[in-house]
Formats: structure tokens, C-alpha cells, sequence
């Protein structure tokens, strides 16, 4: 590895390292690019053009896609940052709408800038009565997630002043169109699932009262939030708020590298989100405490899980990214026993079934050995159940609360000057050149 700096911006004190092709001899010095955090990455980037090939790297596992100053990850250690604070600290002395403005902006708010930031958010909250026409053109038993991405896209057809890319100010004013209406379309989604009227939102109520009570108001009597619901729900906003570069995440990047509109860009991410392996994780926990079904059972499905020629899987456990515990599932643990005894939940089977997997599995040496802890899906999903929200809702909070990353790194991604259009390359293993063969000599 010679001793040479890079001129690229997040290299200051790069080296570079040395590759030589063995098929001809040709040699390549490559920039190694450190950032504030994390390990060093080579940059491949002039790699095609001096060498001729490429990288293959499947699901991205070990290729750094861009430069990112929100969020950071370490895996090994357990570590979630959000502009160098910690996910614990957040979640405990913060609040969600002054993660959306850290996220947005940098720095935490002053009190003056925090007034202002939740002011702006609560007074864009209400939807153009016309979107109302677009609900009703679903079918009743509509999935939630499905309505999300049509109206969200849908926005750009409304909301023709914030849609150009290239100016800042209309890239702020759609920002905090999506903030502010994602819950009154999240809520209105459900609504209209289950037959109720719409409920419009209040500028009296914090973002999560608000939800809340446009997802359980009804018109003919008073709704009023209980506030360790309230704060529990803040907090899942929190932990959700954004989580570095995740497959909806990379889709929204993705999308907005071709200059598409924002409101289609987190549509886009929306999709992305509603596969089970990313976003309906939570949901497919409560599947599986369904499909485990009672507490003797457990020893069981634990038994099934362990066995690598049984496709059943421990939904919660274990994470992609984190082969610690997971730290937001450790913040979202007191939460979730702090709902439970607030609402009087005791003689709920699924809960007491999953408050049990949990025991068993934190003490079972193959779980603790392979690190396979709950993670935030696990906790999330039996909170939620326990406030009165379908598993059809689950993935529909989780884009609820990732909106505010999605567009902070969509904003970072529109304002890098050496973005450019994602254009991955691929391993062909098709046919090599062959030739046409007419219909009346094909058999």
C-alpha cells in the first residue's frame, strides 16, 4: 500500500492501494478514502477504465454507494448514529420532530428553530380535499401499503409548486409537505380500510397525539391520547427515523438520481419498504407468534429454527447489519413493557406468548452464541398489536416514521455536485453472440 493521498473529499489522510491484474500484468493504484467513522473504503471508481473490469458485489454487501454525513452504523459494536448522536440518547431525551430537523439540518434545533420547524410541520398536515377522491377509488380491503404508494405519488400531481429539484427552497417546502402529511395519509389509509370517515388533523396535537387520534378518533364521541402511548409511539418514530443505506433507502437515491420529483422518489421507497424482508419484518413476527401459537409449543418452533433444512424462521431475530444487539430494539424493550402495563394488557395470549419466546431465547446458548437477539421488528410489532393497530398498519408506520430519512438523504444525494445517475453494471451469463435462426428451420 503506497503512501499517497487521494484528491478526493472524504480522503484527507487516504492512501491508496495497488492492484495488478495476473491475466496482463497491468497494475492499478487505487484511492483508500476514510471517513469521519467506519472502516476505509477503496475507491473502484476508475477501476473499468485502467483494468476493464468490474467489482461484483450482490445486494451491495460490501460496496459503499455514496457519501453520507446522517447516519452511521457499526454492525459489530451496536452503534446507530444520527449526526454523531447516539440512538439512545435521542430516544430518551428527544423528540421526534427535533430528530426531523437534526436529520434535515445537521444540528439540533434551538428552542426558537424547534418552535418554528413544528409549526411549519403541523400547518402543512391537511390534505388538498380532492386526494379524498383517490382513496375511494380502491377497493375496500385495499392493503394500506398499497394506497400509501399511490397517493404518495400522487402528490406531485397536487403539489405542482415543490416538485423542482433544483431549487432549494421548493426542495424544503417538499420535505415538509411529506413530514407533515405522511400520518394524515397513513391514517386515512387505515380509515378507509375499515369503513370509518376520514379524520382531519389537529394543530393542537404533537405529531404522534395527531396520529394517534386520526388513526382511533371516531366523529360521534371524544378521543383522548393517553400520553405513555403517545410517547411510546414518538419513539418508534424515532428509532425508525432512518437507518443509513437500506434497500428503500438506496431505492429513493436511486430514483432521485434520474431527477425524478421527490413525492415520486419516496413513493418509490415506499414500495421498497413493503417487502417482508425489510419493512414487514415486524409484521411477520406477529405471523409467526400466530403460527406458534401457544407457550408449550416454543421449545418446538426454537428446535425448527435451529435446523437449516426446516424453512421456518424466528421472525425479530437477528438482523442483517447488526451482529450485536440490535440498539434500537434495547431502547424499544422498556417501551414496550411501559405500554403493556400502562393499557393494562395482561391476559393478551399472542403478547404473553412473545414475552415468553423472548425470555427463552435470551437464555438459549444457540441464540446467544450466534448473537440472535430480538431486534427492533420484535418489540415494535408486540407494541403496536398492544395498541390496537392491525399487522396490515405495521409497515405503514415504518414509512411513516422513515419518510423524514428518506427525504434527508434524498436532499444530500440532490445537493452532492458529483452525484450522478445510478447505473450498477452487470455479470452476464447469457448466450455469447449467435444466429437468428428463421421460423421454418426451427423444428
Amino acid at each position: 500500500m503506497a503512501d499517497k493521498l487521494s484528491d478526493s473529499k472524504p480522503s484527507k489522510n487516504a492512501h491508496t492501494v495497488t492492484l495488478t491484474d495476473n491475466f496482463t500484468g497491468k497494475t492499478c493504484e487505487l484511492p483508500v478514502l476514510k471517513g469521519s467513522e467506519g472502516p476505509m473504503v477503496i475507491d473502484v471508481r476508475r477501476l473499468y477504465a485502467e483494468t476493464g473490469h468490474f467489482t461484483y458485489d450482490p445486494g451491495f454487501t460490501s460496496t459503499g454507494s455514496c457519501e453520507s454525513a446522517i447516519t452511521y452504523i457499526d454492525g459489530d459494536e451496536g452503534i446507530l448514529m444520527h449526526r454523531g448522536y447516539s440512538i439512545e440518547d435521542l430516544a430518551a431525551k428527544s423528540s421526534f420532530m427535533e430528530v426531523c430537523y437534526l436529520l434535515l439540518q445537521g444540528e439540533l434545533p434551538t428552542k426558537k428553530q424547534r418552535s418554528a420547524f413544528e409549526s411549519t410541520i403541523t400547518y402543512h398536515t391537511m390534505l388538498h380535499e380532492q386526494m379524498l377522491n383517490l382513496y375511494r377509488g380502491f377497493r375496500r380491503d385495499s392493503h394500506p401499503m398499497a394506497i400509501m404508494v399511490g397517493v404518495v405519488g400522487a402528490l406531485s400531481a397536487f403539489y405542482h409548486d415543490s416538485t423542482d429539484i433544483s431549487d432549494p427552497r421548493q426542495r424544503m417546502i417538499a420535505s415538509h409537505r411529506l413530514i407533515a402529511k405522511m400520518p394524515t395519509i397513513a391514517a386515512m389509509a387505515y380509515k378507509y380500510s375499515i369503513g370509518q370517515p376520514f379524520v382531519y388533523p389537529r394543530n393542537d396535537l404533537n405529531y404522534a397525539e395527531n396520529f394517534l387520534y386520526m388513526i382511533f378518533a371516531v366523529p360521534c364521541e371524544e378521543f383522548i391520547v393517553r400520553p405513555a402511548v403517545a410517547r411510546a409511539m414518538d419513539r418508534i418514530f424515532i428509532l425508525h427515523a432512518d437507518h443509513e443505506q437500506n434497500a428503500s433507502t438506496s431505492t429513493v437515491r436511486i430514483a432521485g438520481s434520474s431527477g425524478a420529483n421527490p413525492f415520486a422518489c419516496i413513493a418509490a421507497g415506499i414500495a421498497s419498504l413493503w417487502g417482508p424482508a425489510h419493512g414487514g419484518a415486524n409484521e411477520a413476527v406477529l405471523q409467526m407468534l400466530h403460527e406458534i401459537g401457544s407457550k408449550d409449543k416454543i421449545p418446538e418452533f426454537l428446535k425448527r429454527a435451529k435446523d437449516r433444512n426446516d424453512p421456518f424462521r424466528l421472525m425479530g431475530f437477528g438482523h442483517r447489519v447488526y451482529k450485536n444487539y440490535d440498539p434500537r430494539a434495547a431502547v424499544l424493550r422498556e417501551s414496550c413493557h411501559e405500554v403493556l402495563e400502562d393499557l393494562g394488557v395482561r391476559d393478551d395470549p399472542l403478547l404473553d406468548l412473545a414475552m415468553e419466546l423472548e425470555r427463552i431465547a435470551l437464555e438459549d446458548p444457540y441464540f446467544v452464541e450466534k448473537k440472535l437477539f430480538p431486534n427492533v421488528d420484535f418489540y415494535s410489532g408486540i407494541i403496536l398489536k398492544a395498541m390496537g393497530f392491525p399487522t396490515s398498519m405495521f409497515t405503514v408506520l415504518f414509512a411513516l416514521a422513515r419518510t423524514v430519512g428518506w427525504v434527508a438523504q434524498w436532499q444530500e444525494m440532490i445537493e452532492d455536485p458529483n452525484h450522478r445517475i445510478s447505473r450498477p453494471r452487470q455479470l452476464y451469463t447469457g448466450p455469447s453472440k449467435r444466429p437468428f435462426v428463421p421460423m421454418a428451420k426451427r423444428g
